[in-house]
C-alpha cells in the first residue's frame, strides 16, 4: 500500500469514527418511541357506522384521519386524529348542526375550503359522528402538539 493511500484510509477511518460519535450523542439524547398516541373509545361497530358516514361526506378530502388523507388535496385542514382530546360530544354536535360552522370556528380559508355545513343529515348521523368525533382521543404526551397543530390550522398563527 502506497503512503497517499495509507493518509487516504486513515481520514476515512477518523471521519468514519467521529460521523459514529456524532450518531452516537444525538440518538442519546432522543426520546424513545412512545407508540401511536392516538386510539378510539367508541365501540368497532359504531366507528364503522361513522366512518362509512365521513367516507360518503368525502371528509378525508380536506381532513386526515389516522393520520389518512387524500393525496390529491392540498387543504390545511385540521386532523381529526385526536381531536376529542379538545372538544367534547355536544360541542361536536353543536357544530355539525349549525348552518354556518363559521359562525363556531371562523376560518381564513376561501369559501370553497371551508367546513361545509352538515345539518342536512339526519339528527341520528349527526350524533352518531360527534359521539365519534368526540371519541378519537389523543395520548397525553401528545396534546400540546395537537392543540399547537389545530390553532395554527384554523387561525395560522404558532
Amino acid at each position: 500500500m502506497k503512503k497517499g493511500e495509507r493518509w487516504i484510509l486513515g481520514i476515512m477511518g477518523i471521519s468514519a469514527l467521529f460521523l459514529a460519535g456524532v450518531g452516537y450523542l444525538r440518538d442519546r439524547d432522543q426520546k424513545p418511541d412512545q407508540g401511536i398516541p392516538f386510539y378510539s373509545t367508541l365501540s368497532e361497530e359504531d366507528a364503522s357506522r361513522a366512518t362509512e358516514i365521513i367516507r360518503r361526506e368525502n371528509c378525508r378530502d380536506c381532513h386526515s384521519l389516522w393520520t389518512i388523507r387524500n393525496p390529491l388535496q392540498a387543504v390545511p385542514a385540521p386532523m381529526l386524529d385526536g381531536i376529542g382530546s379538545l372538544h367534547d360530544e355536544d360541542w361536536f354536535y353543536r357544530y355539525l348542526s349549525v348552518k354556518d360552522p363559521q359562525a363556531i370556528v371562523p376560518s381564513r380559508l376561501r369559501p370553497e375550503y371551508r367546513m361545509p355545513s352538515y345539518a342536512s343529515l339526519s339528527d341520528a348521523e349527526r350524533r352518531l359522528l360527534a359521539s365519534y368525533m368526540a371519541s378519537l382521543k389523543a395520548q397525553d404526551w401528545y396534546l400540546d402538539d395537537l392543540k399547537k397543530a389545530e390553532h395554527h390550522a384554523l387561525t395560522g398563527k404558532d
